[in-house]
C-alpha cells in the first residue's frame, strides 16, 4: 500500500485528464477521490468526463464527487469561449468516451476533503488544477484541515510571465480569486506550480504517436485528446510548438517536489481590477517569516516528462 492519499480537484479538461492517469500511474500513492470543479467545463460534465476516464483506465472504483459549481462570488458559472476552443465543447476534445456506469457519490466534495483530512493527515496531498473554490469552502467550514492536510500542490498562478486570460491573470485563479487568496492567507502547506513553470514541459505528436502506436483502446484515445490540444496550442500559443503539460506537473510535483526549484513567499491574489487575479507576494506580510507557502521557479523538464512518458505508456498499455 502506498503512502500517500491522494485527492484530486478537477475541471476535467484536457490536461486534467492527463493530470488524472498520471495519478492512477504511479505506484507512490493511492488516489481516493476525485472533486469535480467548474472552469475548463461546467462542473456536471467534468464530474462525467472524470468518472468515464476512470473507466477506461481500469480504475473506476475511485470515487467521484461534486464540488460548487460556480465562484464563491458569483450564483453561476459560464464556460468561456477560449476554454471550449482548447478543450473542446465537451472538456475531451469532443470525443465520445464510453460512458461510465459509475455515479456520483452523495457525500459532497467539500465535506469528503474535510473527512480525509482528519482521517488520513500528513499524509493526504491535495492537487487542485482548477479554481480553489473547493479548498476555501472547505478551510472555511472546517479551519483545522490547514493543519492536517500533508501538503497541497496546485496548478495554477504566474509569478514571473503574465497570465493566460488577462496581461496579470492565469485561468484557475481567474474563476475565483477570493477563495484563492484565502486559501493563500491561510496557513496551509502549498506549493503553487504556475504557467511560468509549466509551460516548459511540453508534449508533441511525437509522443502521442508512441501512445498511438500501442493500439490500446486508452492509448487511442489520449493520443487524440492531445493531439487536439496540440493543435488548439498553435492558435493561443504558436511559440510552443507543443501543448503544455499544466496540471499533471503539479501531480508530478506532489509525489515529488524535487522535481521543482522552489522559493518560500508569503502570497497574495488580488481581487479588484485592474490587477484582479494576479498572485504575487503579499507586502503586508514581507517582513514575516513564510514558512507554508512555496512558489515554484523551474522545473526539472527532462526528469518530468521521461517520468510522465514512462508512467502514461505502460499504463496505457494495459488499456
Amino acid at each position: 500500500m502506498a503512502k500517500y492519499k491522494m485527492i484530486l480537484d478537477l475541471d476535467t479538461g484536457i490536461d486534467d485528464a492527463l493530470a488524472l492517469a498520471y495519478a492512477i500511474a504511479d505506484q507512490d500513492c493511492d488516489l481516493i477521490g476525485i472533486i469535480g470543479s467548474y472552469g475548463n467545463v461546467l462542473i456536471e460534465q467534468g464530474t462525467q468526463n472524470s468518472r468515464d476516464l476512470l473507466s477506461l483506465l481500469g480504475a473506476s472504483n475511485v470515487p467521484v464527487y461534486e464540488g460548487l459549481s460556480h465562484s464563491s462570488t458569483t450564483s453561476n458559472f459560464t464556460v468561456q469561449p477560449v476554454s471550449a476552443r482548447i478543450h473542446g465543447d465537451n472538456g475531451v476534445a469532443n470525443l465520445n468516451i464510453t460512458h461510465a456506469s459509475t455515479k456520483i457519490e452523495k457525500q459532497s466534495g467539500v465535506d469528503f476533503l474535510i473527512d480525509a483530512a482528519h482521517k488520513y493527515k500528513k499524509n493526504l496531498l491535495l492537487v487542485p488544477t482548477g479554481p480553489l473554490t473547493n479548498l476555501a469552502a472547505a478551510i472555511k467550514k472546517d479551519p483545522a484541515i490547514t493543519k492536517l492536510i500533508g501538503h497541497v500542490t496546485l496548478m495554477g498562478g504566474a509569478l514571473t510571465v503574465p497570465g493566460n486570460v488577462s496581461p496579470v491573470s492565469e485561468a484557475n485563479i481567474h474563476q475565483d480569486p477570493e477563495a484563492a487568496n484565502a486559501v493563500f492567507q491561510s496557513d496551509i502547506e502549498l506549493t503553487m506550480v504556475g504557467l511560468d513553470v509549466t509551460t516548459r514541459t511540453l508534449l508533441t505528436k511525437q509522443e502521442t504517436r508512441i501512445w498511438r502506436n500501442l493500439k490500446t483502446k486508452s492509448g487511442t484515445i489520449y493520443a487524440d485528446l492531445v493531439d487536439y490540444y496540440i493543435e488548439a496550442y498553435k492558435e493561443t500559443n504558436p511559440h510552443l510548438n507543443g501543448c503544455a503539460l499544466h496540471d499533471p506537473l503539479a501531480v508530478a510535483a506532489a509525489l515529488e517536489p524535487k522535481l521543482l526549484d522552489t522559493i518560500y513567499l508569503n502570497m497574495k491574489v488580488d481581487t479588484n481590477e485592474p490587477y484582479e487575479g494576479r498572485t504575487i507576494g503579499d507586502e503586508t506580510r514581507l517582513n514575516l517569516p513564510a514558512i507554508t507557502t512555496q512558489v515554484a521557479t523551474n522545473v526539472d523538464v527532462k526528469r518530468f516528462t521521461t517520468k510522465f512518458m514512462e508512467r502514461l505508456t505502460t499504463l496505457f498499455q494495459k488499456y
